[in-house]
């Protein structure tokens, strides 16, 4: 059982997702406005589900703030569906983001591929000679400096990361960044990759994440 913090201001979607999550067995807190969320953070939980449209501070000051508390899991939930708002939500730290309206099923698939991820690894830091790492932080350094990466860019590049030199399938990348749900959705995956690789280029050019023809892809050590 995991205790999850909902943060929603609509009282008839809050009971909706706090009603599933109950049902799948996690203890669940509430919160309907930004300083009651961060109040409620403190308590210790272990996954927030958040409407950015919150009041006091918005969902988007409230991710900020947890971000750089650690690495909890955030999934951000929102009636404001552009990519705009999307790519702004992840970048500020969420982990994943479902427009309203949603399928409550989807949102617990949701749920639990983030709890999933959060198990994996157990250590504090993974390295490579040249990529460093750090998962209590979340963050990720390239010789030396840092790089600053989406939500899923981060969750792919640590799977990838948790055994370096394995070779992982597009179905196996896409259970454990975007949920079992997204299976057969290959261009998910090839997109993410794209532009990981993209921020991950060594001076010298060096591209970290090898292609392996007709399995998926590795992270190489060297």
């Amino acid at each position: 059982m995991s205790k999850i913090l909902v943060v929603e201001d609509d009282k008839s979607i809050q009971d909706v997702i706090v009603n599933y999550l109950e049902l799948d067995g996690h203890e669940v807190l509430r919160a309907s406005t930004g300083d009651e969320a961060l109040a409620q953070f403190k308590l210790g939980v272990q996954l927030v589900v958040l409407d950015i449209m919150i009041p006091q501070p918005d969902g988007l000051e409230v991710t900020r703030q947890i971000r750089a508390s650690g690495p909890v899991p955030i999934l951000i939930i929102s009636a404001r569906g552009e990519e705009a708002d999307r790519v702004t939500g992840l970048e500020l730290g969420a982990d994943d983001y479902l427009t309203k309206p949603f399928a409550p099923r989807e949102m617990l698939a949701r749920v639990k591929a983030l709890l999933r991820r959060a198990k994996l690894p157990s250590v504090d830091s993974i390295s490579t000679p040249r990529l460093v790492l750090d998962l209590n932080a979340r963050m990720v350094t390239l010789e030396g400096e840092r790089v600053e990466l989406t939500g899923q860019e981060y969750d792919l590049l640590r799977v990838l990361a948790s055994v370096p030199g394995k070779s992982f399938t597009r179905d196996q990348l896409l259970d454990q960044v975007w949920g079992e749900e997204y299976l057969g959705d290959c261009r998910r995956v090839d997109n993410c990759v794209s532009r990981l690789r993209s921020k991950l280029r060594g001076t010298d050019g060096t591209d970290p994440i090898r292609s392996i023809w007709g399995v998926g892809y590795r992270l190489e050590l060297s």
